[in-house]
């Protein structure tokens, strides 16, 4: 299935090669076997790291990486997402590879190589259960004793994906403040069996793995500390504004092996004696779903550049990627499932695993009315700024 991306030939041969590995291990079928029978490891992750060495794609050569960019991981999310690999190289690679990286600190170095070799899992502990998508709106706390010598991590995180997996959790949580206050986060990364740390495993309605962690008087040394006490926020919300255009990418890969799929079906399903492909209703639905994604993909590859622009525009960008993305994830994954009747949400279909991918996509790091609420708010503070 060809790219929705413009890639050079290096990309190119990237994307086919993942490809080719995931059409071999990770066939609809054989999915369900696979997450159920990994255990504490990601099924394929020894293989992205040892057969396709695409770990260090994104990273520069002095890092240990291959030299890559963001667009980089674009095209490996996408490429995850037309196979519906659960791979964890969302958490790992693009949010706590983001944040390692732009941090000097031996500790981060040392946990960016571990990463680079295929030796670390980390997965990215932030939404709680009062909490919705402001990544500084952190009710665990981060509290100093024995003279800022130790701190103490107390609280609890929802649905944290890939947990079970990993080796180590990044963590935020609030040094200062009141809840709804900006200043005060942190950013902390632990081993993820630290004593104190208490994890309920859960399935996500996509057939993938998460956790429930609860932080029962862990401690905490300095050297855990992951940035500046109480100043990490700047960093956590350029980093997920990265991770979110990698989900946009992702939820491209998705749409496309549905819409892929649907086309097919519609070819091979008659009704009184005629392909239902010539029914005009259904030649409208189709066109408005291609076109739904056509514009999602053009929005998600263009908003690359602008993740180097500042704080705001960069938050409007992805803010407006985001949200042509859910719009196509819901439009698409319900056409795709009622154009197929009732067998469209049967397990041995693979449209029905894709739409409830799909569906988490849709409102996962902020919904439509989330990010319609951060644009409207970002549009004010620049005419503000510009009437100044």
């Amino acid at each position: 299935m060809d790219s929705c991306f413009q890639l050079n030939e290096t990309q190119t041969m990237l994307r086919d090669s993942l490809a080719r590995l995931l059409s071999d291990r990770y066939k609809t079928e054989q999915r369900a076997h696979l997450l159920a029978t990994a255990g504490n490891w990601p099924p394929l992750w020894h293989e992205l790291t040892n057969e396709l060495g695409i770990l260090g794609l994104p990273f520069s050569e002095e890092l240990g990486g291959l030299g890559g960019d963001m667009f980089d991981n674009l095209v490996v999310m996408e490429t995850l997402g037309a196979s519906l690999a659960a791979e964890p190289y969302l958490s790992t690679i693009v949010i706590a590879g983001g944040v390692f990286k732009r941090l000097a600190t031996p500790e981060a170095r040392q946990m960016l190589t571990r990463m680079l070799h295929g030796d670390a899992v980390v997965a990215f502990a932030a939404t709680e259960p009062s909490s919705r998508h402001d990544w500084h709106d952190v009710r665990t706390t981060l509290t100093p004793v024995e003279g800022g010598h130790k701190h103490i991590l107390q609280g609890r995180k929802t649905v944290v994906r890939c947990a079970p997996w990993a080796t180590h959790l990044l963590v935020t949580a609030r040094s200062l403040g009141a809840p709804w206050e900006r200043d005060g986060i942190s950013l902390v990364c632990i081993p993820a069996h630290t004593a104190g740390v208490h994890c309920n495993d859960v399935r996500t309605l996509d057939g993938g793995v998460a956790s429930e962690l609860t932080f029962d008087h862990v401690a905490i040394s300095p050297s855990q500390i992951m940035g500046p006490v109480g100043g990490a926020l700047p960093l956590i919300e350029q980093v997920m504004d990265e991770a979110t255009l990698a989900l946009c990418a992702e939820a491209i890969g998705v749409l496309q092996r549905l819409l892929h799929d649907t086309v097919d079906y519609a070819r091979q399903r008659k009704q009184f004696g005629a392909p239902i492909s010539s029914f005009q209703a259904l030649q409208h639905r189709l066109a408005d779903m291609y076109l739904s994604l056509e514009q999602a993909a053009a929005l998600t590859a263009s908003v690359v550049d602008a993740l180097h622009a500042t704080p705001a525009a960069r938050a409007l960008a992805v803010s407006s990627a985001k949200i042509a993305t859910a719009k196509a994830c819901k439009l698409v994954g319900q056409g795709a499932v009622q154009i197929h009747g009732g067998m469209g949400m049967t397990e041995e279909l693979a449209i029905g695993h894709f739409f409830r991918r799909a569906t988490e996509i849709e409102s996962l790091f902020g919904n439509v009315d989330w990010h319609l609420q951060r644009v409207a708010a970002l549009r004010d503070d620049l005419v503000d700024a510009m009437a100044a």
